[in-house]
């Protein structure tokens, strides 16, 4: 596509069903370069976090880039060896011993939350050809929002320095380091001096050491030279550690939009639209954070002329997307263009009041569309029972 007009044009014609997910194959594809770059200057791995985006139709390009994807589930695992066909790396809270019988004939490195964990499979990831890690923790908060932050006090993942302290670590290969959401560089800085001032010790006998998701790379103003110089000086005190790196929603960030349509307008001492997409089923960090998406050509309350209120199509009273104002009045059936709503959307979005789920489709380089899933009665009918 040449130019964002006719990206514009492209996402509004109504041959696009609404409401829709749609990656764009370019955008994806950016992101995917910006990150073999950094792994071809500082030789670490970079691999898909499935638990911020799973479009496993996108796999086949993904691959071509990244060494492979990090699962927190069977359900993941499985799906990063069979569509995927690379490494598969997997850290959970905990295990059962029917999870642990899958993942080992699934993945290349497991990672357990604590000792008691631990030591409750050893014998039998030492009797398999699995990479065994801890997931710890560095005290080092960086997550803005409560709700995602790691390492807030009493948080239940990780283990603290002080509880390995005499701990035979001479069957654990690595450790797991997951403290950073939608982090800077910066961030990424400071959480490596908090693992060397907690864990220094530990670090020259690993093999490996993961540094989790958070990564922001793909931001626009984050700052690659400062990662790339980051990660090399830490390379060089611990030659011996493979660095590891699995971001989520760097790998999709802004590399997609939510499809709406206007359904109806309603007053109730302001405007209000309803849409046929719901905040709480199908974008719904959008509450949880909160946080407030860019729609395409809208801007702030009292930035434009026609102002309104968004509101979802299910029955939750706070289904509600906060005030946007516009150029134009909304009418029913016009299209609005959720930008940046690939990642930790898909992935948590539900079937609630049995409202119609988006369609999933791909945008390719020369802006043809392809319509990749689309979702019925059965879909919902088989959730329940």
């Amino acid at each position: 596509m040449s130019n964002n007009i006719s990206r514009l044009e492209i996402l509004s014609n109504k041959s696009i069903p609404s409401p829709c997910y749609i990656c764009e194959e370019e955008r994806l594809t950016n992101n995917l370069n910006l990150m073999a770059d950094v792994q071809a200057r500082t030789g670490v791995d970079i691999i898909l976090a499935l638990k911020g985006f799973s479009m496993w139709s996108t796999f086949p390009l993904v691959s071509q880039y990244l060494k492979g994807a990090t699962a927190s589930s069977v359900w993941e695992a499985k799906l990063a060896k069979y569509e995927m066909g690379k490494e598969v790396h997997a850290y959970s809270p905990a295990y059962k011993q029917s999870d642990m019988d899958e993942l080992i004939e699934l993945c290349e490195h497991i990672s357990f939350n604590s000792l008691r964990q631990w030591y409750t499979f050893k014998a039998q990831i030492v009797a398999s050809n699995v990479s065994a890690g801890l997931r710890v923790n560095p005290e080092n908060q960086e997550a803005e929002t409560p709700l995602y932050d790691p390492c807030a006090p009493g948080s239940r993942l990780g283990i603290l320095a002080s509880q390995l302290e005499g701990a035979d670590l001479s069957d654990i290969d690595g450790f797991h380091v997951h403290n950073l959401c939608e982090c800077d560089s910066f961030a990424t800085e400071r959480t490596l001096n908090a693992i060397e001032s907690k864990f220094g010790k530990y670090l020259p006998t690993l093999k490996w050491l993961n540094l989790g998701g958070g990564h922001l790379m793909t931001a626009k103003d984050y700052d690659i030279d400062h990662l790339v110089n980051t990660l090399n000086t830490f390379k060089q005190k611990y030659p011996n550690l493979r660095i590891i790196m699995e971001p989520g929603s760097a790998v999709a960030w802004q590399a997609g939009p939510l499809i709406a349509e206007v359904v109806d307008i309603v007053e109730n001492e302001k405007a209000i639209a309803i849409l046929d997409v719901s905040a709480t089923a199908h974008m719904p960090d959008v509450l949880e954070m909160p946080y407030r998406p860019t729609i395409n050509g809208a801007g702030k309350e009292n930035e434009k002329a026609f102002k309104y209120k968004i509101g979802g199509n299910s029955c939750l009273a706070g289904d509600v997307i906060e005030e946007y104002s516009f150029d134009e009045p909304l009418k029913p059936g016009d299209r609005l263009i959720f930008e940046d709503m690939l990642h930790y959307t898909m992935v948590k979005t539900t079937f609630f009041n049995g409202v119609e789920h988006p369609s999933i489709g791909i945008l390719d380089k020369e802006g043809n569309f392809k319509l990749v899933k689309s979702f019925n009665y059965e879909d919902f009918k088989n959730r329940l029972s």
